[in-house]
């Protein structure tokens, strides 16, 4: 059983009375599988923590305290049904390729669905470069923005998919994007300008081969901050002067999905 670390979403007693009614023991050691309730925060954790297979499960919920979960398989009032088919063997794992997040050389962590460095404590935007070389890219660009993304295709519907839920005034809260097998999304920030050396275009969002390499740096200094590598809320502060790299990682993240 995999729940969130604070308040989770479901009563673990609730959880596990679930579990065994559906004939399925509970248990840390040797698990065969494992059960992940929440949201696609949730997901993203222990997609970058567990090797053993994961069935992300849903909670409704509506409005801004709730999750889209777009990573779920079932949802919790629909668990029974879901275990039964899991106790049957009426299931596939899908692996997902992660990617290895480097600072000065040294990984601090694989990633699920995506990494992203963003302003910390102070206003203001910041300002960094990237660069990207790899099989057919080789790409040199610099951004003034709240930030920047980098997203596999489990990752597509979060971060990445801002752009999608703009509607002029309005935002359309369940649009999203999607990223293609054997690609990486780039997406900046809400920036205020970006530039790519060789063109007169400003680029936005768009996707790379899978192996690619990513660089990107702050060329002014800047409360910056790295997240999706850490559980800690404070994320990994990004000074001028590091270089962070996001590479193909060495692991996968075994996803449990229905045939329907």
């Amino acid at each position: 059983m995999l729940l969130d670390g604070g308040v989770p979403k479901v009563p673990p007693e609730q959880l596990k009375r679930v579990i065994e009614q559906a004939g399925i023991e509970v248990g840390d050691a040797r698990a065969d599988f494992g059960v992940v309730v929440g949201g696609d925060g949730r997901f993203s954790w222990y997609g970058r923590t567990e090797r053993i297979p994961l069935l992300f499960v849903g909670v409704r919920k509506t409005g801004a305290g709730g999750s889209k979960a777009h990573l779920a398989q079932t949802t919790f009032d629909k668990l029974p049904a879901a275990l039964r088919r899991v106790k049957a063997g009426d299931y596939s794992v899908e692996k997902y390729n992660r990617l290895d997040v480097l600072k000065n050389g040294a990984s601090i962590g694989e990633i699920f669905t995506d990494v992203y460095l963003q302003r910390g404590s102070e206003g203001g935007c910041i300002r960094y470069r990237v660069k990207i070389t790899g099989k057919g890219v080789g790409i040199e660009e610099a951004a003034i923005a709240d930030g920047l993304v980098i997203a596999t295709q489990a990752g597509a519907t979060g971060y990445y998919s801002y752009p999608d839920r703009i509607r002029g005034n309005w935002m359309d809260p369940d649009a999203f994007a999607k990223i293609g097998r054997g690609k990486v999304g780039v997406c900046h920030i809400n920036p205020t300008f970006t530039e790519r050396d060789g063109t007169d275009r400003h680029p936005l969002r768009y996707e790379v081969p899978w192996g690619s390499r990513i660089e990107f740096f702050l060329f002014r200094q800047a409360d910056a901050r790295l997240y999706g590598t850490t559980d800690a809320p404070s994320g990994v502060r990004v000074s001028l002067g590091d270089a962070i790299a996001v590479v193909p990682g060495k692991k996968t993240t075994n996803v449990m999905v229905f045939g329907d």
